[in-house]
């Protein structure tokens, strides 16, 4: 049965288990939204605006393995880029279909609207090359190859890809084409055996090693592998900042977050001294290695990478790192069980007195999170705090580390609960970079999503008055909402709204969340101005090294 342009697209899609697509209407991909619409398998989720479409296409990705979203040509894909660079940093794989004029208009002259009017009509395809690992403009001549070969390098590469769909090309018969083998390297069975061999050879000979996974294994396809790995290892591990969330953290070898010297020293000094520091997609970047304060030694570190492993600093090439992981679980029963002491990091501490205090709010987060469910926690503060607490096995931590855009975490935790119904979705974050993406909370209520929210309240932006010369400075402020009144306002009806200043207060809302589960929560939590999470405080003393670096 013939199909057309589109069509055909959605078809591959929904074949992925992409059974939603985010994004904002508009008259040029008026046919690529029709045909979403006119599906049985596949869902439009209008977002309030495409950066936020961009967002919850991330956090969909970041649950589903990946996501679509679709924009206008021009203003709507613009506004949607910066969604997208985060998820090329962050290697979530998305898939942007954008709607572009007519196929006569892109090779004219002509003046229309959302064009720069200069009749320059590749401008916005050539802007995303940087943030997309394939692109093609489909026609029906070129569709069923051109979608195959993008769709083969967001699954090796795990980043997004662009289709551009001219207005008239999009409902056009899709030609058949010859299929072209997408080229995929032969696994190097004799390599990876030697790879594995030389990692396991160095653990056997090491009387103290320790385990880094980091979240590309997760992204990769590979956290359930890493998992057992170190299980069945027997060894001492720990995580870096971005990557909370992918060990087991209930294991008593688990030392809790590695940060560098700025924090923990117990747990620093732990890594840094073992004779093999095996790192499982981790990435050395500033803020996972506590301003780059972590001293890794090059001859006693290996790091296992989507496509390769580096042995003290060898690179080997052609080895991928699910079947790294699956020969080194079949040689762990040689492995020598680890018999000494491990440290651990200190948990954060209830203050005493009534007033909420940081160490008090991220004790207490301990008795709100559930095995199932799913957390999204904002850039900067909020998540800095979550990293000092000890999550429930079950319990899926999200955060958006490398990137670090303000406002990801409220239309990206929506895209949690669209692609995951049935897990309750945590959002932690601050009131600046609530306000910047708070209008997808009328998103929770309008497809019945039932979220807890919470807005840490320190009156203005916490982490930049911590890392810029003066924290005073005028643009940290905020304007003051009314945080309480939103729910109401963007349509969430039956929410339970508190905003709490005390920790009896904010216990009995935290209960309230655990009992009253079948309505959703929203909780403002004032704090004082400069009461910050100890990896905030930390960075605040380190801003020379941060910058200087």
């Amino acid at each position: 049965m013939s199909s057309t342009v589109i069509e055909h697209l959605l078809d591959r899609l929904a074949a992925l288990g992409i059974d939603h697509v985010f994004g904002v209407a508009g008259d040029y991909a008026f046919p690529i939204e029709d045909a979403v619409c006119a599906r049985d398998d596949m869902r439009w989720v209008g977002s309030c605006n495409e950066l936020n479409a961009a967002y919850s296409a991330d956090g969909y990705a970041r649950m589903k393995g990946m996501a679509a979203l679709s924009t206008t040509y021009g203003v709507g894909e613009l506004s949607a880029l910066n969604g997208i660079a985060g998820a090329f940093a962050e290697h979530l794989p998305l898939i942007h279909i954008v709607g572009m004029p007519a196929s006569a208009v892109m090779t004219s002259d002509r003046l229309v609207h959302h064009s720069l009017g200069n009749g320059t009509f590749m401008a916005f395809y050539e802007a995303c090359a940087a943030f997309t690992c394939a692109r093609a403009i489909l026609t029906p001549e070129n569709c069923v190859d051109e979608i195959d070969k993008a769709l083969a390098a967001l699954k090796t590469h795990r980043r997004p890809i662009y289709f551009g769909i001219p207005s008239d090309h999009a409902g056009a018969e899709a030609k058949p084409a010859t299929p072209v083998p997408v080229a995929v390297p032969a696994r190097d069975d004799a390599r990876l055996a030697l790879v594995v061999e030389r990692i396991t050879a160095k653990l056997q000979a090491s009387s103290q090693s320790c385990i880094l996974p980091g979240n590309l294994c997760d992204r990769f396809g590979a956290l359930a592998l890493a998992r057992e790995f170190i299980r069945q290892s027997g060894l001492p591990h720990a995580t870096m900042f971005a990557d909370k969330g992918m060990a087991l953290e209930s294991s008593p070898l688990y030392l809790g977050l590695y940060y560098g010297h700025l924090l923990h020293e117990n747990i620093a000094s732990f890594v840094e001294a073992s004779e093999v520091i095996l790192g499982i997609g981790v990435q050395l970047s500033d803020f996972n290695t506590g301003a780059f304060t972590a001293r890794l030694p090059e001859e006693r570190l290996i790091n296992i990478l989507p496509d390769h492993v580096v042995i003290g600093g060898e690179r080997i090439d052609g080895v991928a790192m699910a079947d790294i992981l699956q020969g080194l679980i079949a040689a762990c029963t040689n492995l020598p069980r680890f018999g000494g002491t491990v440290p651990h990091q200190k948990l954060p501490e209830a203050s005493d007195g009534a007033a909420l205090s940081s160490g008090t709010l991220y004790h207490d987060i301990q008795t709100l999170l559930q095995p199932s469910d799913i957390v999204a926690a904002e850039t900067g503060n909020a998540s800095m705090g979550l990293s000092e607490i000890r999550l429930p096995d079950g319990c899926a931590y999200h955060n958006q580390t490398l990137w670090g855009s303000i406002g990801w975490a409220t239309p990206a935790a929506f895209g949690m609960a669209m692609a995951e119904p049935d897990r309750r979705v945590v959002l932690v974050t601050g009131e600046g970079s609530h306000q910047l993406t708070t209008q997808e909370l009328s998103q929770f209520a309008r497809f019945g999503r039932k979220p807890v929210v919470l807005i840490i309240n320190n009156d203005g932006y916490l982490i930049e008055r911590l890392l810029c010369a003066d924290g005073e400075t005028y643009y940290n402020d905020l304007a003051q909402w009314r945080y309480s009144l939103l729910p109401e306002a963007f349509g969430c009806h039956d929410w339970v709204v508190s905003s709490v200043s005390t920790r009896e207060a904010l216990l009995a809302a935290f209960e309230a969340c655990n009992t009253d589960t079948h309505r959703a929560h929203f909780i403002e939590i004032k704090m004082k101005r400069y009461d910050a999470a100890p990896v905030a405080m930390a960075l605040h003393g380190a801003i020379d090294t941060l910058y200087d670096s």
